[in-house]
């Protein structure tokens, strides 16, 4: 099976997404998808496109480099808690936003870092 097969469905909701200058190539047996989202929000649905494929983000035939347009950074996205959830295991859905990162994005409802709660809405910043 070809890599472009294996993660069509990535780069399908890229392009749904609306990510500019969109390439997929293959090269030694890695699939590189890069692009430019217009939003935090486009790049999560990327992501959440792989993690379907891969929940573990175990996969060493693929590198995601999805970049957010001019303009975009400084936004933030919205992750609803699920039971099980932490905040570490929410920031590896977000390459480059650490635990730390979205405890000081949500510090007007967490107290506790250790302590989120199902349901609970909370902001990721890009």
């Amino acid at each position: 099976m070809a890599l472009k097969d294996k993660y069509a469905d990535v780069i399908l909701a890229a392009n749904s997404a609306g990510v500019a200058n969109l390439q997929a190539t293959e090269q030694e047996g890695v699939l590189y998808v890069t692009g430019t989202a217009p939003s935090a929000t486009a790049k999560d649905q990327v992501w959440t496109a792989f993690e379907k494929l891969d929940p573990e983000y175990s996969a060493s035939d693929i590198v995601l480099n999805i970049s957010l347009a001019e303009g975009a950074a400084g936004q933030t996205s919205e992750y609803v808690v699920k039971s099980g959830d932490s905040l570490s295991k929410i920031a590896k859905n977000y390459p480059g936003v650490t635990w730390k990162e979205i405890f000081e994005a949500n510090k007007d409802q967490i107290k506790d870092p250790n302590l989120i709660h199902p349901g609970q809405k909370l902001k990721i910043p890009s």
